[in-house]
């Protein structure tokens, strides 16, 4: 009997891993491969994409002391940061706003989560295009919009002004992608059992209370994933910047994010080097990955003490 279980066993866990082992082979290939070799290239120098000059910590130390370097990558740091700040705090503010008036059972709801999630299904590129058309300072909709009803003061070079452009292009995204918040939150919202609602509302509890006392609370898991989904994304987008402002994030480097200052440094080519420099790409590259890392860390242990609480 024993034995027999024992074999039993042993046939189960090659069955599991043999399901596993294609997913795992992509993930090498993929994605440990080619970020662990990242990391290798971030401590070589040279022209091109073959980096032959092992330099050690030169690149990192370059990155932080060279003049260029440092003011384009804390410049990259400080706007990526900003755009992550207004998809977390309007995208998934609205999301929940959005996701708690969906989950209300009114005639014609399928219809407005079609249409808020709708923009989640176009391409990136081509919403970038449509959006630079529409913010066009001379014949745009928004601006002839505003000089039409008499607000000609609030017309402006939205993706010309150096103020504006990473603002704008930051809410052009919220405005892409709120529709993926507002489905995770509406789910966790219909996960939460009705006989908790209707028997605070006859204990006497506001609607106000009754979201903020009972289905918030329930809804933290669901935030927890929305804010790691969101803090990824951001810090890792290139996308919508490289379609509305290009790739050096005009104007003037405003809208520069560590995504597109990677690909101009290691695949595109950035002055003062002028051809593609893949040891210095590489450490951007890395740096961003160990401010992912730390970020998620973080945030997976305070959940964690506050789960504990």
């Amino acid at each position: 009997m024993l034995a027999e279980r024992i074999k039993r066993q042993r046939r189960e866990r090659i069955t599991w891993l043999l399901f596993i082992l294609p997913a795992l082979v992509v993930y090498v290939v993929f994605m440990a491969g080619p970020l662990f070799d990242s990391m290798r290239l971030s401590f070589y120098t040279g022209k091109g994409f073959t980096p032959t000059e092992f330099v050690g910590f030169r690149n990192y130390i370059d990155l932080f002391t060279n003049p260029f370097w440092r003011e384009r990558f804390l410049g990259a740091v400080k706007h990526t940061t900003i755009f992550f700040i207004i998809h977390m705090t309007v995208q998934n503010s609205l999301g929940l706003f959005f996701a708690t008036l969906l989950s209300a059972n009114f005639k014609g709801r399928n219809f407005y989560r079609t249409v808020i999630f709708a923009p989640a299904t176009l391409s990136v590129l081509v919403t970038g295009f449509l959006w630079t058309l529409i913010l066009n300072p001379h014949w745009g909709a928004i601006n002839l919009t505003l000089k039409a009803i008499g607000l000609a003061s609030w017309a402006k070079p939205w993706l010309g002004d150096e103020k504006l452009a990473l603002v704008t292009i930051s809410l052009t995204s919220v405005w892409q992608w709120v529709g993926m918040p507002t489905v995770l939150f509406l789910a966790g919202l219909l996960g939460i059992s009705e006989e908790i609602i209707e028997a605070a509302r006859v204990d006497g509890a506001s609607a106000w209370s009754v979201f903020w006392k009972i289905k918030f609370p329930l809804l933290k898991p669901v935030v927890g994933v929305v804010a790691i989904l969101t803090f990824v994304d951001n810090f890792n987008a290139f996308d919508v910047i490289y379609a509305m402002a290009g790739v050096k994030g005009e104007p003037n480097y405003s809208t520069d994010l560590l995504a597109t200052f990677f690909y101009r440094t290691g695949i595109a080519g950035e002055h003062p080097v002028g051809i593609p420099n893949m040891g210095m790409g590489a450490t951007i590259a890395t740096l961003t990955f160990v401010i992912l890392m730390t970020g998620v860390l973080i945030w997976l242990y305070t959940s964690r003490e506050r789960d504990a609480e």
